[in-house]
């Protein structure tokens, strides 16, 4: 399809592994993507997701 990228295409784009796609893709957060199958189409526009991790200190053993 005419303006979109295929779980490969992205995976070449990004440098991020097929399954990083495919879970990217499954939880929404690529706008535009169609599922056809058991395969996604990418909008070619797409811009690649970002990780929002929150790290909290550890102060040892607690009791």
């Amino acid at each position: 399809m005419e303006g979109f990228m295929t779980t490969k295409e992205a995976v070449e784009k990004w440098n991020i592994s097929v399954r990083q796609v495919q879970n990217h893709c499954k939880n929404g957060r690529i706008k535009g993507v169609i599922r056809v199958g058991t395969n996604y189409l990418i909008p070619k526009d797409a811009v690649k997701p970002t990780y929002a991790y929150i790290y909290e200190a550890s102060s040892g053993s607690q009791q």
